[in-house]
């Protein structure tokens, strides 16, 4: 599958995180869990499709899509994607 970012999902979608369109990635990001190889579903946007609400590592988060632009991800094909 094709990498994109964790902003270009749309709810209800899960991919694995295969790492940072940056080197300099915000600690932040480290610190709520979005590492490599931890699975990501984005539960649902904003209004304004800012913040997105995903789901990582058992947590649900609220990020900015300009923090979402550094974590690179590919989709994944499972039968339960996330229930909205």
């Amino acid at each position: 599958m094709e990498s994109t970012t964790l902003a270009d999902l749309r709810p209800g979608k899960c991919a694995v995180i295969t790492g940072f369109a940056d080197e300099n990635v915000p600690l932040k990001l480290l610190e709520m869990g979005l590492l490599p190889d931890n699975e990501v579903c984005v539960k649902g946007w904003a209004p304004l499709k800012d913040p997105i609400h995903i789901v990582v590592a058992g947590y649900e988060i609220a990020l900015r899509k300009d923090e979402a632009k550094f974590v690179l991800v590919v989709p994944v094909n499972i039968e339960a994607q996330l229930e909205i």
